[in-house]
């Protein structure tokens, strides 16, 4: 693929969200992970899935890990953010030392065992010290992301960030502000939605 700039791929990405991943119903709103009601839906899966969308993903998250000094691993809960660390490990290219986890929701008891990992955090070993950014598809309040990244604090892992593809603007920056976690949104709700 051809060279892309950050303002490019965020303005593609935009379009691309438009058409594959968002559903608007002010009638019959949406229940959301959150437990909240609205009238705008997102469903990140097939924009990730999409090669186009995940080469533009991929150029704005290796903008943000240039902008933040570099970091160790990226990674964070499943599902959303599994498919997300594999593009942004991927488009680190061949020679990188950035390492990719995965944070599940409930722990199984095998998934350490080879890295060293607590229960819940798989992938690659996961070190105290490690500078660590954490990746969503969505962020809506936050709460879940933020699960995370308590597991990885607790494991003495420094929070560079969150970056998201899409935040709704509910509630979910002032959430990561409150916690001491910038959060990085690629494209914000009103991008796609006008409002």
């Amino acid at each position: 693929m051809q060279q892309i700039s950050p303002l490019e791929a965020k303005l593609q990405l935009i379009e691309r969200v438009r058409e594959l991943a968002y559903l608007h119903s002010p009638d019959d709103q949406f229940t959301l992970a959150s437990g909240r009601k609205s009238p705008h839906f997102f469903d990140m899966k097939p924009v990730m899935m999409n090669p186009h969308c995940a080469h533009l993903i991929g150029v704005l998250i290796h903008d943000c890990i240039d902008s933040l000094g570099g970091v160790d691993a990226v990674g964070g809960l499943e599902l959303g953010a599994v498919p997300l660390t594999a593009i942004a490990i991927s488009k680190a290219g061949k020679g990188s030392k950035i390492r990719g986890f995965m944070v599940r929701k409930e722990p199984k008891g095998r998934g350490g065992r080879k890295t060293g990992n607590p229960p819940g955090i798989e992938g690659s070993t996961i070190r105290s010290g490690d500078r660590v950014i954490l990746l969503e598809d969505v962020t809506t309040t936050g709460g879940s992301a933020l699960k995370a990244a308590s597991m990885m604090k607790s494991m003495g892992c420094e929070l560079v960030a969150c970056v998201t593809i899409l935040d709704r603007e509910e509630g979910g920056m002032e959430a990561f502000k409150s916690a001491g976690i910038k959060l990085i949104p690629l494209i914000l709700r009103s991008d796609v939605t006008g409002d």
